[in-house]
């Protein structure tokens, strides 16, 4: 049984009345009809109102405390965060059906959604997958970022769009779909082996030196390459 309100975020307090919302995963924001009216029937019952979120999410606003856990429960879903020290739920683009689609980011983007899912991170981890370079879902904000162009997927990491913005740094290129997937996982190890709890990609990045990342980030890619 989830905790009373566990995975509810707090709004603001008015007048000291004390309301949460919720945001569930949604792997790369496809929803089925049929969730989608789950949505309905749980913002009517607990009178809430909806949102869609820049995240590729669904976010039910207005709940009290003791509503979080039904919510979740009445929809059949899980938390799209699990903690603050996590990755988020992966964000990709339609590229399966987009005519701009270089390579398919969506196949390869709900591999890595189901990967990466609340695993744990120094800090929050955001993973973007695109499938050509125009940079959708804002990739190159993203803390790890896959686009994609004629010649295969490029990987990049290190981007935010917080207090600190930050644009990515191009980690490689030219990758097949499995090659960027075992690239992406090379990053995130060595980012949760060197970098202090709290801190975040980028600065590792800069702390560390951009070739000095790469090179040991290519070292464990190459060691997965050969498992």
């Amino acid at each position: 049984m989830m905790p009373q309100a566990a995975y509810g975020n707090l709004q603001k307090i008015r007048n000291g009345k004390r309301l949460y919302s919720i945001t569930p995963r949604i792997p790369g924001g496809f929803v089925s009809a049929a969730t989608l009216e789950k949505f309905a029937i749980v913002a009517r019952k607990y009178k809430c109102s909806i949102k869609l979120t820049s995240g590729q999410r669904i976010m039910i606003i207005g709940l009290k405390e003791d509503e979080v856990a039904k919510a979740y429960e009445d929809l059949g879903l899980e938390p799209a965060v699990r903690s603050h020290y996590s990755v988020k739920n992966v964000e990709i683009c339609p590229g399966e059906i987009c005519k701009r689609s270089r390579q398919n980011s969506l196949a390869l983007g709900l591999k890595l959604e189901k990967r990466f899912y609340g695993a744990e991170a120094p800090n929050r981890t955001k993973i973007g997958v695109v499938g050509c370079l125009n940079g959708c879902t804002s990739v190159h904000a993203k803390d790890i970022g896959v686009l994609a162009n004629e010649e295969g997927f490029i990987v990049v990491a290190g981007g935010s769009a917080g207090y600190h913005p930050r644009l990515s740094d191009k980690i490689a290129e030219n990758l097949t779909e499995a090659q960027a997937f075992l690239m992406v996982e090379a990053v995130y190890d060595y980012y949760c082996e060197v970098a202090p709890m709290g801190e975040k990609l980028g600065s590792t990045i800069d702390r560390i030196g951009l070739e000095k990342f790469k090179e040991d980030v290519f070292n464990i890619y190459e060691q997965k390459l050969h498992i």
